[in-house]
C-alpha cells in the first residue's frame, strides 16, 4: 500500500490547494466531520477522497480494527512492558461493565473518584486545616511529566470554569528538578496553610521526590518535626501504596492509580486531582464524560466520519508520503497556552520510536516534530517561516466558536470583540497558508518578496466553546490519533525507554559532581565540563 500511496501522491503533487477548492465548491462539506462539541475540518489538507480511500486500505492492511478491539478489550498492547493501556477505562460511567482477568475495573476507578470527591469537598469547604489549625488556602502539586503537565494544562485551560470555594483555594505546580519553581513558591506561601500533593506513578521519580523533600524540610523548619506535619500537609497519588506510606503519607490521604495507566495518559485518574480542585468534581466528571464520548465515537464510528482515525491518517499522509516532518499546534485561545507543550509530550514521547513491536528497525518516518504556541503570539514569532520559509509544515488550528457570551455588560462586549478578532485571525491565517496568492486581490502587482506560495496544509478543530466536556473530547481525540498512527507504524506508543538511560547515567554523574570517586570512562567534553563545574 505504501507504493500505491506514493504513486497516488505523484499524480496530485502539482495540484495546488487553491485548485482543489476551485474545482470543488463543496469541498468543505465533504471533508469535515463532527462529534459532539467538536468539528474537524481537514479540507485544507493536500488530499482528495481517493487519498482517503487508499489510506483506509492501508489501515486495514495494518489491522487497525483488530488493534482497536485489543485496546478496548484490555489486552497487553504495551508489549515491551506486558501491560494493558486502559486510560479509556478511567472515563467509563459508573454503570459501565469492565472486568479484566476477574477484576472489576469500573468499581476500582469509581472508588478512587469518590475518595477524590471527599478530598475536594474538604478543601473547598475550608475543612482541611494545617497542623496549627489554619485553613488550607494553597495547594502545590509536585510532579513531573504526565503528573504535572496534563493537570496544569487543563487547570489553566478551564480557568473560566473554576468553582468558587469558601477557602479561596489557589493551585500551584512545581516540577523542575533544579528547584527553581518550588523556590519561588516557598518565598510567598504560608507553611501553616499550604498542602502539597506528591504525584508520581512509581513514587521513585527523583525530580518529584527531591522537590517533596525540600517541601518537607521547609514545613518542618517552621512547624517542627512532628508526625502531624506530614499528616496535615501532604497528599500522595501513586500506584506504589507502600512507598507512599514509607515516605510518611497517611493512608487516608493517599489516592491510587494502576500500572495500566501510562503517565502521559494519567490526568483522567487521581493524578487529575488539581483539575478537580480547580473546576470541582462536577467539572472533572464532565471532562471524563467528554473523553468517554470520544472513546465511544472512536470505537464505533465509521472511518469516513471518525475524527481520531481521520486525523491520524491525514498525519500519516503528510509525514510518510508528502515528507512533511513538522507539525505546528496553534490554539487561538490564551487559555490553551500549554496545549502545544502537552501535545509535544503526548505525541513525541508516545510515537518517537525507531523500533517496531517485533524488534526491527522501522522502515518509515514515525512521529513528526510537534511544536507550537498560542496563535496570536505565534503570528509575531514563527508565522514568517510558515508563510514564506523553505520548510513545509502542517498545522492544527484550534479555537472555540464562542466565549464571553453568558453575561453581557460593557466590558464583556469589548471582550467579545477581542474573541471575534482572534477568530478572524485564525480563519485568515489558515486560508492564506492554504491558498497563498489566490486568497489575495491582484497578487501579480506585488513584488516577489511579498508573494505567498500557499499550499501549506492545515486542519481546523472548532469547539462550540471551551469547557470541561469539550476539552475532554479534544484531548481524547489526540490520544486515539496517537494510537492509530502507532498501529500504522507498527510501534508501541505506551512505553518510553528512550528517556530511561539518560536518567541512569545521571546517577554516576551526580556522584562525580559531589566529589564521590574519580571521573572515568567518559568523553572529553563531559570530563571537561565536570572539571569546570567541580572547580567552580
Amino acid at each position: 500500500m505504501w507504493r500505491v500511496l506514493a504513486d497516488h501522491a505523484e499524480g496530485i503533487r502539482d495540484t495546488h490547494l487553491a485548485e482543489l477548492f476551485d474545482a470543488d465548491p463543496a469541498r468543505f462539506e465533504r471533508l469535515h466531520c463532527e462529534c459532539g462539541p467538536l468539528l474537524f475540518d481537514y479540507s485544507k489538507q493536500r488530499l482528495t477522497e481517493q487519498t482517503l480511500a487508499r489510506l483506509f486500505d492501508l489501515a486495514r492492511q495494518q489491522q487497525l480494527p483488530q488493534w482497536i478491539d485489543r485496546l478496548f478489550a484490555g489486552d497487553p498492547v504495551n508489549c515491551t512492558e506486558g501491560r494493558s493501556a486502559m486510560h479509556w477505562a478511567l472515563r467509563l460511567p459508573e454503570d459501565a461493565s469492565c472486568s479484566i482477568n476477574g477484576v472489576d475495573i469500573t468499581a476500582q476507578v469509581h472508588e478512587q473518584l469518590r475518595r477524590m470527591d471527599r478530598i475536594v469537598h474538604k478543601l473547598h469547604s475550608g475543612q482541611w486545616r494545617g497542623v496549627t489549625g489554619e485553613v488550607v488556602t494553597d495547594v502545590v502539586n509536585i510532579g513531573v511529566g504526565g503528573s504535572d503537565l496534563g493537570p496544569q494544562m487543563v487547570a489553566e485551560a478551564l480557568c473560566d470554569s473554576a468553582v468558587e470555594t469558601s477557602s479561596r483555594l489557589t493551585m500551584h505546580f512545581a516540577s523542575t528538578m533544579d528547584g527553581s519553581q518550588l523556590s519561588q513558591l516557598l518565598r510567598t506561601l504560608n507553611p501553616h496553610s499550604t498542602l502539597f500533593i506528591i504525584s508520581s506513578k512509581s513514587f521513585t521519580t527523583i525530580d518529584t521526590l527531591s522537590n517533596a523533600e525540600t517541601a518537607r524540610h521547609w514545613l518542618e523548619h517552621t512547624l517542627g518535626d512532628k508526625p502531624g506535619v506530614l499528616h496535615c500537609h501532604f497528599l500522595g497519588v501513586s500506584s506504589a501504596v507502600q512507598k507512599m506510606t514509607d515516605w510518611g503519607i497517611s493512608e487516608e490521604h493517599q489516592l491510587q492509580i494502576w500500572d495500566w495507566v501510562g503517565g502521559r495518559y494519567s490526568m483522567w485518574s487521581a493524578i487529575g486531582l488539581p483539575i478537580a480542585l480547580t473546576v470541582g468534581m462536577h467539572g472533572f466528571r464532565q471532562l471524563l464524560a467528554g473523553a468517554h464520548l470520544m472513546d465511544e465515537h472512536f470505537r464505533t464510528a465509521p472511518w469516513e466520519c471518525n475524527l481520531p482515525v481521520l486525523m491520524a491518517l491525514v498525519g500519516v499522509w503528510n509525514t510518510n508520503v508528502l515528507d512533511i516532518n513538522a507539525q505546528a499546534i496553534l490554539p487561538y485561545d490564551g487559555r490553551l497556552k500549554l496545549l502545544p507543550l502537552y501535545l509535544e509530550q503526548l505525541e513525541m514521547e508516545s510515537n518517537g520510536k525507531s523500533v517496531t513491536r517485533d524488534g526491527k528497525l522501522v522502515e518509515h518516518s514515525t512521529c513528526p516534530i510537534i511544536w507550537g504556541d498560542v496563535g496570536p503570539n505565534a503570528q509575531h514569532a514563527f508565522y514568517q517561516l510558515l508563510h514564506q520559509g523553505t520548510e513545509p509544515v502542517t498545522c492544527d488550528f484550534i479555537l472555540p466558536a464562542r466565549r464571553y457570551h453568558q453575561n453581557r455588560d460593557e466590558v464583556t462586549e469589548e471582550l467579545i470583540s477581542q474573541h471575534e478578532l482572534a477568530l478572524a485571525n485564525c480563519l485568515a491565517q489558515s486560508r492564506l497558508l492554504a491558498l497563498g496568492d489566490a486568497a489575495l486581490k491582484n497578487p501579480e502587482d506585488m513584488p516577489i518578496h511579498q508573494r505567498y506560495r500557499g499550499n501549506q496544509p492545515s486542519s481546523t478543530l472548532l469547539l462550540d466553546e471551551l469547557n470541561p466536556y469539550s476539552l475532554g473530547a479534544l484531548i481524547a481525540m489526540y490520544e486515539h490519533k496517537v494510537f492509530v498512527q502507532s498501529v500504522i507504524w507498527e510501534i508501541n506508543p505506551f512505553d518510553q525507554w528512550g528517556v530511561e538511560m539518560g536518567k541512569k547515567l545521571a546517577v554516576d554523574t551526580l556522584g562525580w559532581i559531589r566529589g564521590e570517586g574519580q571521573v572515568e570512562g567518559v568523553d572529553s567534553s563531559t570530563a571537561g565540563l565536570l572539571g569546570r563545574i567541580v572547580g567552580a
